[in-house]
């Protein structure tokens, strides 16, 4: 360990402290590499740009077919404006890049912080090197990536302890554009408590050190804030329906990381913690409010692993305090991880195409829409996001990945029909889908009345089991 320890500290090796200089283009290199498997971002972003041409929120349904014009809650409605209006300009190469930038941005954030504050470059490196390993199974295009950015920059204003004026004319805008964002502006109200308290206990123990006015009263704000968009006090009956439905459903990332379906995510987060804690406890060099705010997101993220991110995030302080030497090694020029970046970022996407998850029924529903239907698409609910961004205002849909937007009785509902409690007549019934776009094998039932019936037609079936049925 003494080795490795000297290595990460140690003052002789250019080849790693130019190594350390170039791990944030390294990570940037990875994400724009990585494929697009979120569901959700293709509705996100044809709701972002009907906000776009509305000027604004949008407040009724616009895609579920069974619930048109009812009131539509505003979630994330600022990031999903942001990134369509960034798709319309360049396509989703220009996407690619921004949120990858955004998304880095609050683990570049804290590790600058972290810098400024004396942390040696190649421990700010390990640093920004284990929490990217921690938190990359969750990274994919999705208004998440606005929560990573503003969780950095709220940690990293905490590390920087400024003024507490100034802390707070930054953070308090900062808290609110969060929420508008990304509804998990709670995070940064229990980060900023936790600062609070410890800051409080401190000064009673010991009158000379500072009152914690700025990280209280940002406290405040961030709880504030959670209430501070267009759905107001709403939102925490939408943040309730949102969790009982995502448990209903059974959604992995609000699962714990217990369960076989996140064994794979528990190893990284699991490896990340053994080094840190040996890194911890070889150099006895930590700030108690950073280990406390880390120690609060691990305990939310094993019971939750859509968690893991701002757990990721809150580390960087933590090992980069802990894997610090008291001698500063040679620096790198400071202008070297800025042009590798900026390298990396202009060409990376002429050098390697988007690509998309197979999982994602893109080619399925290209072929649908030659056909030029109007009306209702039959999807399962994780294809309802792709439809709506390829056919709507043409198409609606029965399902989609919005777990809130439908009632507990709508889920189980769904339910019946993946498991053949519900029939092909029941099912048209209800919708009158004009067509189909299911899996074969996760909707077996409905898929076989499907194709021994003599009004559906099978125009197309791809290699990864999507068909698809219209009337004949």
């Amino acid at each position: 360990m003494s080795g490795f320890k000297n290595s990460v500290e140690g003052q002789g090796a250019p080849l790693l402290r130019y190594g350390a200089a170039l791990v944030p283009a390294a990570m940037l290199c990875v994400l724009l590499l990585r494929s697009v498997w979120d569901v959700d971002i293709f509705w996100q972003l044809k709701l972002g740009e009907i906000i776009l041409a509305h000027g604004g929120p949008i407040s009724r349904e616009p895609f579920a077919a069974l619930h048109l014009g009812e009131p539509l809650p505003a979630v994330g409605w600022l990031a999903q404006a942001s990134m369509a209006w960034v798709r319309s300009l360049g396509g989703w190469g220009l996407l690619r890049v921004f949120d990858s930038l955004v998304w880095l941005g609050g683990f570049w954030a804290v590790a600058a912080a972290c810098r400024h504050r004396g942390a040696t470059a190649p421990a700010v490196a390990l640093a920004l090197a284990l929490a990217f390993f921690a938190a990359l199974p969750t990274a994919s295009i999705r208004p998440q990536s606005f929560a990573a950015l503003c969780f950095g920059l709220l940690l990293a204003l905490m590390q920087l302890r400024l003024r507490p004026l100034l802390t707070i004319a930054l953070g308090a805008p900062l808290l609110v554009l969060w929420q508008n964002f990304h509804p998990s502006v709670s995070i940064g109200a229990l980060a900023l408590g936790i600062h609070a308290a410890v800051g409080g206990l401190g000064w009673l123990r010991d009158r000379k050190r500072p009152v914690p006015i700025a990280a209280a009263l940002l406290t405040l704000v961030a709880v504030a804030a959670i209430f501070a968009t267009p759905d107001g006090f709403s939102i925490l009956a939408i943040s309730a329906t949102n969790t009982e439905m995502s448990l209903a459903i059974g959604a992995s990332e609000w699962r714990p990381l217990w369960i076989p379906a996140n064994w794979n995510n528990a190893v990284p987060v699991l490896a990340v913690l053994l080094l840190t804690a040996r890194i911890v406890l070889r150099g006895r060099r930590c700030d108690p409010v950073d280990v406390l705010v880390a120690l609060a997101l691990l305990a939310m993220t094993l019971f939750a692993y859509r968690f893991v991110l701002f757990w990721a995030l809150s580390m960087i302080p933590v090992i980069a305090r802990g894997a610090s030497s008291p001698q500063q090694p040679s620096a790198t020029p400071r202008w070297l991880p800025i042009a590798a970046v900026a390298v990396v970022a202009l060409a990376t996407p002429f050098l390697a195409s988007t690509r998309f998850a197979s999982s994602l029924p893109l080619e399925s529903i290209a072929r649908l829409k030659q056909e030029n239907l109007h009306g209702t698409v039959y999807a399962d609910f994780p294809f309802g996001g792709p439809v709506i961004d390829a056919g709507w205002p043409n198409w609606r849909v029965a399902y989609d990945g919005r777990y809130y937007r439908y009632s507990h009785e709508e889920w189980q509902y769904n339910g019946g029909i993946e498991n053949g409690y519900v029939p092909l007549v029941d099912v048209i019934a209800k919708w009158h889908p004009v067509a189909f776009v299911i899996q074969e094998d996760h909707n077996a039932p409905i898929a076989g009345e499907l194709a021994r019936s003599p009004r559906w037609k099978r125009i197309f079936r791809g290699a990864d089991g999507v068909v698809v049925y219209v009337r004949r």
